[in-house]
């Protein structure tokens, strides 16, 4: 699998070179921040078929079947953390380039991290930072996973209403080599952008992002407040209007965001 992947990947990428492949891991991030705590060079890209233990934003469950495509990237930033807070954006944008280079669908983006198509969910982003001991950001792994050629009956029947793959969506098998070539290839010009066209990254994910607009929950613990979503700020941020009249900004870290009915 590795070769294959490989042979879709533009020669010109250096990530080729520190590209890894696994036919099962317990979660590619995890593995991705191992290896960059042990000096991993920027770039350097982990792809397993299948996770045992895949993980999502705030802890939750990633579940990941054969069938689907799963990648870390480690890079190497340097960067005070507030220059990267768009991180997760900016992956999530490439992700969709990805897939529609690749499988002729546009995926859209359901805040903060979550790829959907058509209110079902296609995949996750998950970003992770590591920092050293001046509060510098000294490694940044981007974890994707996209649900390629899964059926229904390969989730947990509680989430079966709320996902989708793309063979599903298409009606033909979706190459994984050819999808995990498409986002190391994507991922590459992303980092190449990442600190000096922030902008133009943040309105691209605000394309992308159908939870603008959106009549959404708030939900903070044991707290739920109901708001609009209005737009995305520069750093990735929600700015919701609440009932009350006020406008505030969620960050992801602190809330998730639901819609009022179904996935959304």
């Amino acid at each position: 699998m590795k070769e294959k992947i490989l042979s879709q990947i533009i020669t010109e990428c250096p990530w080729r070179d520190t590209l890894y492949w696994y036919d099962a891991l317990d979660s590619t991030n995890t593995k991705a921040k191992e290896l960059a705590k042990n000096g991993a060079p920027h770039g350097t890209t982990i792809i397993a078929g299948q996770q045992i233990g895949g993980r999502g934003r705030m802890g939750r469950t990633f579940v990941s079947p054969t069938g689907g495509m799963y990648l870390s990237v480690i890079l190497r930033p340097n960067c005070s953390p507030d220059a990267i807070m768009h991180l997760t954006c900016a992956a999530a944008v490439a992700a969709c380039q990805a897939v529609e280079s690749v499988c002729g669908i546009q995926a859209n983006i359901k805040w903060t991290n979550d790829l959907v198509f058509q209110k079902k969910k296609l995949g996750g982003i998950l970003t992770e930072l590591g920092f050293g001991n001046d509060g510098t950001v000294t490694y940044a792994v981007i974890g994707i996973g996209i649900n390629c050629n899964q059926k229904k009956d390969d989730f947990p029947a509680e989430i079966q209403r709320i996902v989708t793959s793309v063979s599903e969506i298409t009606g033909t098998p979706c190459s994984p080599a050819m999808l995990a070539a498409a986002c190391v290839e994507e991922l590459y010009r992303m980092d190449a952008i990442l600190l000096s066209e922030k902008n133009a990254i943040i309105d691209s994910y605000r394309r992308h992002c159908i939870t603008l607009g959106k009549e959404i929950q708030i939900i903070s613990g044991e707290d739920c407040r109901y708001g609009k979503a209005l737009s995305v700020n520069e750093n990735g941020g929600l700015l919701v209007a609440f009932a009350d009249g006020t406008i505030q900004t969620v960050t992801s870290g602190e809330v998730s965001v639901r819609g009022m009915y179904g996935y959304l």
